[in-house]
């Protein structure tokens, strides 16, 4: 197995320079499924292709960062380590840009969910995709993490699919946490709340459950999704990477 970067910076940004029309979403569409309806030839379905001046920005400034070129050597480095049985898949790796600024259609935690957990179509079609986000400051040392981050999901999903149980998608997190190296500080007491939900919830399959435990009660209450009961400020991800 190998990742390989898909570079897409500047068709996005050629993209954004024009017109924000309804002739540049139709050619956002076709870049993005070619000439097949429901198709993905180009996995850049996070960029909103309507989106305002500010991606444009925001894109110069990664560009001036040298996203592409850090997430080629970030992948260049992991393809040296990893060792897999899946030797003839390999994997083209494209960052996506959401707007989570003034974007209409995205929900951060949602597409941040679908993104960790949802990944099946891209996996089957050979694609990775680390999100980025347009209200984020960004530096070597976060664009190599977010790489790695997609990168180890997908693998970890070469043998674990579809997390369904809270269990389930706490052991793909605490995979990435270790695989990455994240090393979260959390209180004693908001660690042992969330143990004791996790202990309770282990098995449970119910969305809402899971998305709480992973984003909190803030997050839940915005999307008008139940709560249960947890009042600790750190999330499930802090947990895992603990």
């Amino acid at each position: 197995m190998t990742f390989a970067l898909l570079p897409i910076i500047d068709t996005m940004m050629d993209l954004y320079q024009k017109p924000r029309t309804y002739e540049r979403f139709q050619e956002f569409l076709i870049s993005l499924q070619g000439d097949n309806q429901g198709d993905l030839v180009l996995p850049i379905m996070g960029f909103n292709p309507m989106a305002k001046e500010h991606i444009l920005e925001k894109l110069y400034e990664l560009k001036a960062l040298e996203i592409e070129p850090i997430m080629d050597q970030t992948l260049n480095e992991l393809n040296k380590k990893i060792k897999s049985e899946h030797t003839d898949q390999n994997y083209k790796v494209a960052f996506n840009l959401l707007d989570d600024l003034k974007g209409s259609w995205t929900n951060r935690f949602i597409s941040d969910y679908d993104n960790k957990f949802k990944i099946g179509g891209l996996i089957n079609r050979n694609f990775c995709t680390p999100l980025f986000w347009a209200s984020e400051d960004y530096s070597i040392e976060k664009i190599k993490i977010r790489t790695l981050e997609s990168a180890h999901r997908t693998l970890y999903w070469q043998t674990k699919r579809n997390p369904t149980t809270l269990k389930e998608h706490v052991e793909q997190e605490k995979f990435i946490g270790k695989e990455v190296g994240f090393n979260k500080h959390i209180a004693d007491g908001e660690y042992l709340q969330l143990e004791e939900f996790y202990e309770k919830n282990q098995l449970q399959d119910n969305f809402n459950l899971i998305f709480n435990f992973f984003y909190g009660n803030e997050a839940s209450k915005s999307l008008a999704f139940a709560s249960f009961g947890l009042n600790s400020k750190a999330t499930g991800y802090d947990y895992c990477y603990k």
